[in-house]
């Protein structure tokens, strides 16, 4: 078995005294793959350059909604920039987040933002990686107004039916995290609700660790939990989920010739 880790973030000053050490343990653990998440030009920078120092890690390039205090649009000239890396394969995260974010105003920058780093995925023609909390309606609003080419995925999915149904409509693939582990997450509909070949799965490390770790730090070898979780609900034996993910990965990152 192979596992696609889609989303996580060794760029996170949490993985700073052992990065290696986890790096190394991950790929011991047939999670052969996985990408390295930017929010900020810092962090895409830090990406960049864990990506670069091992084959089989990706990155993205993104300023995410919750770090665009203090950020303008010349930044993401240089996350347009530094997004043309090769190993740069999707932007992101960006989006929406009214959940940490309820001024009117700053959620209206939160919009400006999202809508300028879909044109520059157009331009480099990438994917890209979607957060949203609490933003469902203007998050899909977004989307329709302003198509991405490539699609994209949404990222730690929020287990909301609806925005579920409107990505799948879109052509978006939903990817899915510790959360739909924990005990009152009632995740059965939601993952019920994503065909085969949608269907992705992810840590967010160091976040979101699943059960039985949940509280601890996450990292990439739990995302064999998740794969269990969404094994348990589609009455799918654990090796085919594994697969259905791995290829889905490829796909959505254009990886399918670099097996």
């Amino acid at each position: 078995m192979e596992f696609f880790d889609t989303h996580s973030h060794y760029n996170d000053e949490k993985f700073d005294e052992d990065r290696e050490e986890i790096i190394r343990a991950t790929f011991d653990s047939n999670i052969t793959k996985f990408m390295c998440i930017g929010y900020n030009l810092e962090s895409s920078i830090k990406a960049i350059e864990i990506a670069e120092a091992h084959e089989n890690i990706y990155a993205t390039c993104g300023i995410s909604p919750n770090d665009i205090e203090g950020v303008n649009f010349n930044d993401l000239q240089e996350i347009k920039k530094i997004a043309k890396n090769p190993k740069v394969l999707a932007i992101g995260e960006i989006g929406l987040d009214y959940y940490w974010e309820k001024d009117k105003e700053n959620q209206e920058k939160q919009r400006s933002f999202f809508i300028e780093q879909i044109k520059i995925a157009n331009e480099l023609d990438l994917p890209i990686t979607i957060h949203t909390r609490d933003a469902y309606l203007d998050t899909i609003k977004i989307l329709k107004e302003n198509k991405v080419n490539n699609t994209g995925i949404f990222h730690c999915c929020p287990l909301n039916n609806e925005l579920i149904k409107d990505g799948l409509n879109l052509g978006y693939y939903i990817s899915f995290s510790g959360v739909i582990t924990y005990k009152n997450a009632k995740p059965e509909i939601p993952v019920s609700l994503v065909p085969e070949n949608r269907i992705l799965i992810e840590t967010d490390s160091p976040y979101l660790s699943p059960e039985p770790y949940r509280g601890k730090r996450n990292d990439s070898r739990r995302v064999i939990e998740v794969a269990n979780k969404i094994s348990e609900i589609k009455n799918i034996p654990l090796e085919e989920i594994a697969k259905i993910t791995y290829e889905n990965a490829l796909k959505v990152y254009k990886l399918e010739n670099k097996k």
